[in-house]
């Protein structure tokens, strides 16, 4: 759900996200400098351990992030990510990442996500994100 009217930039973006939505990863909010994505980790998620992929947590990070930095109607890129994995995932687990801007100046941005185990504050972090963005105004999605 998109709080207020999604500024284009958004649904676009949304609409053409190929990559997060072949590998499962839903957007289900996005506010002004916020934005939260699922993924429930299935067998072809794993990696040769049995546990979820880092590839695929830092997607869904990445994801969250890549909304909430266009959140405003201004197109956004990536400038980085770095990504911390604390516990490892096993399949059926639910992954919730909740994105959430820590400073916007000028063009730059910087991101946090937390990625944890199930809904709410009291499910278990099993990563952390930091991004940061750079505005490009004037960018328009590739079709």
């Amino acid at each position: 759900m998109i709080d207020e009217p999604a500024p284009r930039v958004v649904s676009d973006m949304e609409a053409n996200d190929v990559a997060s939505r072949e590998a499962g990863v839903r957007l289900v909010a996005v506010a002004p400098g916020t934005a939260r994505a699922v993924l429930v980790v299935e067998p072809r998620h794993l990696n040769g351990h049995g546990i979820c992929h880092g590839g695929y947590l830092f997607l869904l990070a990445d994801t969250a992030f890549a909304f909430a930095c266009n959140s405003h109607g201004v197109p956004a890129v990536a400038a980085g990510g770095d990504i911390t994995f604390l516990r490892p995932v096993t399949a059926g687990v639910e992954l919730v990442a909740e994105a959430v801007e820590k400073e916007l100046t000028g063009r730059s941005g910087l991101y946090d996500v937390t990625i944890r185990a199930g809904a709410g504050a009291d499910a278990e972090v099993v990563a952390e994100f930091r991004g940061r963005s750079r505005q490009v105004p004037g960018l328009t999605a590739q079709r």
